[in-house]
């Protein structure tokens, strides 16, 4: 049996100290570690200065902002397995330190074991070699004597739960189960990971592996937590009524135990009032709300979430998804009959992208557009097809006549005679493309470097679109505003029926999924939302970053431009085709028409405050303020 591949995971927040001595107790382990992990959610001390200055060179992730135990974990087990390849992740707290043999004695234990092994935990003892309350496994209900002889032969337990202090972690498991669910924030997110994993799986407590944890004091999870008890009402809510970890008789079992315990919490209180109205929040938070997917949560924290919504879409360190069935759908009430075609994996990643170019066009905002899209490229594109919708300036033609001078990208140029409008543009342009990815770009927004290397990849996997956020910005590239943060996941086509789920100029999709679902109809400035409200209907593989991959340029007369007569009767045709195509219900369209159509006729400035509050609303942030 060959060995496996162990990455250690470390998630680390002000405890520079002990963040020390848990690498240095890593890099001792009479097993060694493959890869170590630090991830710094964003620490204030010189933790990360630590990470970066350790002997054993450790990965260090640095978050922009701190996302709790929960983010950084999901970031953590995202890098291990799709970056790192990891066999197994071994998950610990930044003040963890694992005695020398802690490692060696869960891959004995693991060895030992007639079957499989899903997730295995530590002994976990305080500074005076006491076990920890607050990191004891909760034995399997129902365990039977075989189980329990399997497990005793490798010198283990079985358990139904484990904590994130000393969390040996298959990855094979994470990329059938997903990760941690990073809007806990804090608290009960590995009671809840865990159960989640072990529902099915196999779980072991492994005593003989010892690590200590070095908090401030020895309590259990009854302590006062003060505030914060408001995370560990709102995620026990969010665990018992949003979450498959747990069988409806386990809810009823550990729902009985949560009860006693805060119970316990609120007896012992040196505070009651602070303590019951962080709880009656909570509460009422985890009624009312879901948890957000972790790569709505994520947005914002730097190149790490990519690797998060790489694991989300269930790929491999080669951006590859698992093997998929291949699945035929019927486009429903499009301009086509043909189907959609879920056809999993490309084989042919080459791209082209597809930009298009008018009168109103900047030369200079032209020119920068498109280095953005070849030279500035980590992933380049293999052609670059522009359509020039009728006649422009000279300054723009001559910029078109010396594009094939700026970069090695073969470039095709599609002269149209007259101004035929975007849709009519982007279908000539789509038919000159060569290759089944095409990327969408305009003439005046600015693609990041690592655009493409994010999103051809998902493509070529099995999505049929994939868009990102954006991030505005007026004239000064360097001084962006607003990111835009789009839907994920299914979220996409529940969004769908208000509002379009992709920013139309971060787009990549395969040729063949767009025309299936009728290509780009004319309708002035709403046809990229009609075709992609079209080709979910169809069933199309939808996904979106969360990071910001596209500069948009905002520029003067923005707001106004999303108002006026012209984009109010658009807005109807938009509603009158969708409901009559079967996509939106008759209340949906009542709503949308009197919101979406409303916003078109109130004054500038009251458009441009609905607009700002709306997209911080729904997961939009100010590049210096964390996400809401």
């Amino acid at each position: 049996m060959s060995s496996p591949t162990v990455v250690a995971v470390v998630v680390s927040y002000n405890r520079a100290a002990l963040l020390g001595a848990a690498l240095d107790a890593l890099a001792a382990q009479s097993r060694p570690i493959d890869r170590t992990v630090v991830v710094d959610n964003a620490s204030t001390d010189d933790a990360l200065q630590v990470a970066r200055s350790h002997p054993s060179a450790p990965e260090v992730v640095a978050l922009q902002r701190n996302t709790g135990g929960a983010g950084g974990f999901a970031v953590g087990l995202a890098t291990a397995v799709a970056d790192l390849e990891a066999d197994l992740v071994w998950l610990m707290d930044d003040d963890t330190v694992p005695t020398e043999t802690a490692l060696e004695a869960l891959l004995g234990a693991r060895d030992a074991y007639a079957g499989d092994v899903t997730a295995m935990a530590s002994r976990v003892v305080w500074t005076d070699g006491s076990d920890h309350p607050m990191n004891t496994p909760r034995s399997r209900p129902g365990a039977s004597p075989a189980e329990a002889a399997r497990a005793r032969a490798a010198g283990a337990m079985p358990v139904r739960s484990m904590s994130f202090v000393s969390m040996l972690v298959d990855a094979d498991a994470v990329r059938e189960h997903g990760l941690p669910v990073s809007d806990f924030f804090i608290w009960n997110d590995d009671f809840e990971y865990s159960t989640r994993l072990l529902r099915r799986g196999t779980g072991l407590y492994v005593p003989g592996s010892v690590v200590e944890h070095r908090t401030a004091r020895l309590v259990g999870t009854d302590h006062d937590p003060g505030p914060r008890f408001y995370y560990e009402v709102r995620n026990k809510i969010w665990t018992f009524t949003r979450s498959s970890a747990l069988a409806p008789s386990e809810r009823l079992l550990y729902g009985g135990s949560t009860l006693r315990r805060w119970a316990r919490t609120v007896a012992r209180s040196s505070d009651r009032g602070t303590l019951l109205k962080a709880g009656g929040r909570g509460l009422w938070h985890g009624v009312v709300r879901r948890p957000r997917a972790d790569s709505e949560v994520l947005a914002g924290v730097g190149p790490a979430a990519l690797s998060v919504a790489r694991v989300e879409r269930g790929q491999d360190g080669d951006g590859m998804t698992s093997e998929r069935p291949t699945v035929n759908r019927t486009v429903v009430g499009s301009a086509s009959d043909a189907p959609v075609v879920a056809r999993g994996v490309l084989d042919d990643h080459r791209f082209s992208v597809l930009l298009p170019v008018y009168a109103g066009d900047d030369a200079a905002h032209l020119e920068r557009s498109f280095l953005s899209v070849t030279r500035d490229q980590t992933l380049r594109p293999d052609e670059v097809v522009v359509v020039r919708d009728g006649p422009v300036g000279e300054e723009v033609a001559a910029v078109l006549g010396r594009l094939h001078e700026l970069s090695a990208v073969p470039v095709t140029l599609v002269p149209l005679e007259r101004n035929v409008g975007l849709a009519c543009a982007l279908e000539a342009g789509l038919e000159a493309c060569k290759h089944e990815i095409v990327a969408r770009a305009d003439a005046d927004d600015i693609s990041r470097p690592e655009r493409f290397a994010a999103q051809v990849p998902l493509v070529a996997a099995g999505c049929d679109i994939v868009g990102s956020a954006i991030q505005e910005f007026d004239d000064d590239e360097h001084a962006p505003g607003m990111v835009r943060v789009p839907p994920t996941g299914d979220a996409i086509a529940t969004t769908a029926r208000f509002r379009d789920p992709f920013n139309h100029p971060s787009v990549v999709y395969r040729r063949s999924a767009v025309a299936a679902a009728g290509g780009y109809e004319h309708l002035d400035l709403m046809e990229d939302y009609l075709l992609f409200a079209r080709m979910i209907a169809g069933g199309a593989d939808a996904e979106n970053v969360v990071e910001p991959l596209v500069l948009y340029r905002v520029g003067a007369g923005a707001y106004a431009r999303r108002g006026g007569r012209r984009l109010l009767a658009s807005e109807l045709a938009l509603q009158r085709t969708l409901h009559a195509e079967g996509f939106l219900t008759g209340p949906q369209m009542v709503r949308n028409v009197v919101v979406r159509a409303g916003y078109r006729v109130v004054p500038e400035r009251v458009r441009k405050a609905g607009y700002r509050a709306y997209t911080r609303l729904r997961g939009g942030y100010e590049p210096d303020r964390p996400t809401p």
